[in-house]
This record gives C-alpha cells, sequence and structure tokens, in this order.
C-alpha cells in the first residue's frame, strides 16, 4: 500500500494520462483517418468530374492513352478505365487478400450513368482510407466509359501517419509526466508543512504556524490550523495563569492557618486576647479556603456539558428582594442607602444559578461602596427580555482594567485587600448568564462608582401589577 501521498498523486495522474491515451489513440486514428478519407474521396470525385469535362471538349480518339497521361500526373491516385462492356483498359488493383478492389456491380452502376463513391456504400472504418474510391460515367465518340479513381495509399504512408500520431501522443504523455510530477510536488509541499507544524504542536510547541500562499482549500485548511494553533496558545497560557493564580490563592490562607497555627503551639506566653485573634484568623482563612474550593468546584462545573440545569417560572422581582435582605447586615453596617425598583416580572430560568448571580453582583457593590454610599437595583421588564440594572457610587473600575474584570481570579487593583474574593465570582456569574442566553454589560469609572446592566430573556407572559 502506497503511504506517500506525493506519490499517489503523481500515479493516479500517470494512470489517468495512460487510460486516456489508451482510448484516446484509437478514436483519434479512426476519426482521423476518415476525415482525411472524406477530404480525399472529396478531391478525387472533383478530379473526375475534371477528367470528364475535358474528354467532352477534347474527345480523344484513344481514351485509354489520354487516362493513362493523366494518371501519370497524379501520382497520388490510381485511374482504372472500363469499357462499355465492363472490360478494364489496365489490370485492377487488388488489396491486400488479393482480391479486385473493383467490383463487377459497381462497374456496372458507373456504366449506366450513376456516379459512385466507396463512403456512401458500407460503414466507415479505420482502413476506409485504404478501400477509398470513386467512379465517374465518361462519354466519348459515341461511347460510354467507366472511370475509377483510386488512393495510391500504401502501407508505408499509413504506417508513416500512425508512426506520427504515435509520437505526438508520446510527447504529450512526457511533457504531461514531468508536468505532473511538479504540481503534485506543489500540491503536496504545503501538506508536508503542515505535518511538521503538526508534530511540533503536539510536543506543546504552541509557537508555530504554516505560510501557505494557496487560496485554496489548502490555503484555508493552513489559516484553519494556524488560527488553532494561536487558540491552543492562549489556552495554554491561560492554563498557566489559571493554576499559577489558584496555587496563590490557595498558599496565601495556607500560609497564615501554618503560622498562627504553629505559634498557638509553640508558645506559652500567649495572652487570651491574642488567641483569640489568632484563632479567628485561622478560622477567617479556613471559610477562605472553603469559599475558594466550592467557587472552583462551581466554575468547573458550569464549564462542563453535564452541568445540571433546572429552569423553572419564578419571580425574578421578589429573588432580588430576598438577596438584599439576605445582605441587610452589611449594608446596614455601612450605611448604605439602597433603592429598589423591582416591578413584578416573571422569567423562565435556572433559580439557584441567577440567585448565585445576584449574590456575587450585589455582594461586590456592597463591598465595594463606601460607608453612606448610594446602591440602586432596578428592573426593566421589556417585551421579549428583562433589564437588571445593578447601580453603585463605588470606587469604581478603571477602563484598561473593565474588559478583563469576567476573567478567572482577576482582580482590580483597588480591590486587592485580604477580604476581596477570589477573583472567581464574576467569571462564574458570566458562564451563568450565558447559559441563560443572555448578556452582561458593565460601565463604570474610577472613584465615581459602577454599573452593571444584565439581559436575560423572559417567558411569553408577564404577571400583571
Amino acid at each position: 500500500m502506497i503511504k506517500s501521498l506525493y506519490f499517489r498523486v503523481v500515479l493516479t495522474f500517470l494512470a489517468i494520462v495512460l487510460t486516456s491515451i489508451v482510448v484516446a489513440f484509437p478514436l483519434a486514428t479512426y476519426f482521423f483517418t476518415n476525415v482525411i478519407s472524406s477530404e480525399f474521396q472529396q478531391e478525387m470525385l472533383n478530379m473526375g468530374k475534371q477528367i470528364v469535362a475535358i474528354s467532352e471538349d477534347v474527345q480523344p480518339k484513344n481514351m485509354s492513352s489520354f487516362i493513362a497521361s493523366s494518371n501519370r500526373l497524379n501520382e497520388n491516385y490510381l485511374f482504372t478505365l472500363f469499357d462499355s462492356e465492363g472490360n478494364p483498359f489496365s489490370p485492377i488493383p487488388k488489396d491486400n487478400k488479393g482480391k479486385p478492389r473493383i467490383q463487377a456491380s459497381e462497374i456496372a452502376g458507373v456504366l449506366q450513368g450513376n456516379t459512385y463513391k466507396s463512403l456512401d456504400y458500407g460503414s466507415i472504418h479505420v482502413g476506409a482510407i485504404n478501400s477509398l474510391k470513386v467512379g465517374v460515367p465518361i462519354q466519348s465518340n459515341g461511347q460510354r466509359f467507366a472511370l475509377f479513381i483510386q488512393m495510391n495509399f500504401t502501407q508505408s504512408m499509413k504506417n508513416q501517419v500512425q508512426f506520427i500520431i504515435t509520437i505526438v501522443l508520446i510527447i504529450v504523455l512526457t511533457i504531461g509526466s514531468v508536468l505532473i510530477l511538479i504540481a503534485s510536488r506543489y500540491l503536496v509541499n504545503p501538506l508536508k508543512k503542515l505535518t511538521v507544524a503538526t508534530e511540533k504542536l503536539a510536543r506543546g510547541n504552541f509557537n508555530v504556524s504554516v505560510k501557505v500562499n494557496n487560496k485554496d482549500e489548502l490555503g484555508k485548511l493552513a489559516e484553519s490550523f494556524n488560527h488553532m494553533a494561536n487558540e491552543l496558545k492562549q489556552l495554554e497560557q491561560m492554563r498557566q495563569d489559571f493554576v499559577s493564580n489558584v496555587s496563590h490563592e490557595i498558599q496565601s490562607p495556607l500560609t497564615s492557618i501554618r503560622g498562627f497555627s504553629k505559634a498557638l503551639r509553640e508558645s506559652s506566653e500567649i495572652d487570651e486576647l491574642s488567641r483569640q485573634q489568632y484563632l479567628e484568623i485561622i478560622e477567617r482563612e479556613s471559610e477562605r479556603l472553603s469559599r475558594l474550593s466550592e467557587n472552583l468546584l462551581k466554575l468547573a462545573s458550569l464549564e462542563s456539558e453535564h452541568h445540571p440545569f433546572h429552569p423553572t417560572v419564578y419571580d425574578l422581582d421578589e429573588q432580588l428582594r430576598r438577596i438584599v435582605v439576605f445582605f441587610e447586615p452589611q449594608w446596614s453596617a455601612k450605611d448604605l442607602d439602597i433603592d429598589l425598583a423591582l416591578p413584578r416580572v416573571k422569567i423562565s430560568g435556572d433559580a439557584d444559578q441567577l440567585n448565585q448571580v445576584w449574590t456575587n453582583v450585589i455582594g461586590n457593590a456592597i463591598k465595594f461602596t463606601p460607608s453612606g454610599g448610594h446602591i440602586h437595583v432596578k428592573l426593566v421588564p421589556l417585551r421579549d427580555r428583562v433589564q437588571v440594572w445593578i447601580h453603585d457610587n463605588g470606587i469604581g473600575i478603571p477602563e484598561e482594567d473593565q474588559i478583563r474584570i469576567f476573567d478567572r481570579f482577576y482582580k482590580v487593583d483597588q480591590a486587592r485587600q485580604r477580604d476581596s474574593g477570589s477573583g472567581l465570582g464574576l467569571a462564574i456569574v458570566r458562564k451563568i448568564i450565558d447559559m441563560h442566553q443572555g448578556t452582561i454589560e458593565v460601565q463604570s469609572e474610577a472613584g465615581k462608582g459602577t454599573v452593571f446592566l444584565i439581559v436575560l430573556p423572559v417567558t411569553n407572559f408577564m404577571a400583571k401589577k
């Protein structure tokens, strides 16, 4: 079995060429021969008519000598003259089998005044040029004659024609084969580049690209490969960043827990107040690890194809109110002004997942709004969707950071306090919104607050006020 694509392409082309030649050679010979036969027959017929016209004007006394002299002027043809009784003045030419090439019935027809053409009698065949002949009647001095004109087409001439056709076909085959070799290498070369690049990609080298100038399917394949390699490179970078961030997020609380646990165990002079502070730090860092673990599992589950999704029709306004009430201790402690504009709206979605969305977004608004600030939560029902606006006048998000706030583990610089979270909250929010075929946008200015706009599709009905 041939494994090289290059040789497969070459052999396929050669097989096609050879098959074409085998089929084309007899067809070319057939049509070429018969085209020549038709032309020669017409030429012989015109020649016969000229001889008839000349004989009518000259009225030669010896018709046999007149025809013989005309024959000497046309060496490519054989003239045979018959008298009124059908007797020849010269020997009748014979074919390869020794049979006369002019039959008595053909002579009789011409003597009766008919013109004879061999291509009108019987089927056309490759050897038609050898048996080509015409017969014309001649009247001279009151006598009727039959003149037959035949091609003086010898076997050597036939072999010469076939030799010329063969040479032409061989030249075509040779030139075609060379061009096929060149074209095949041109076709296979991009595939070789793709093979080398794929092997590098399989070994973990994502800095590969294939330069193919073709605009055909191979060019599109190379373009798709380069796009795939670039995507894999970005995914690998994201994976490395993810591992690095997870390691950092885990290592930080573990260091605190280990340090304060060691201090509690080795030191006997710690007063009760310090001991309680150490234990509170250990408990807080343990909870931080627990939240990180939960968020990682949550995000991994959301990104899998088997995460449970249980949509139900429920009151979105009531869900938002419950979230605000849940955070009442936090916003009350900071003396925040909470403004709600929540008309009654029903929506079809996974209530548990969307509960996580409002918890994360509203929780961030409370966390990063200074004391005495303002938070506004508004529902805007539309015909086929609903808008959820969450607006605060907190520390805001710089413009350069806004495009990355939904990335995993990304934290805005102003928010890098120890209690700022793991940086997974908004990544989870965006994933849940995507699963509900919704959108989330952010508008913010550093020091002036942040607005989150979440748009979700709703059911075909809305509860009336």
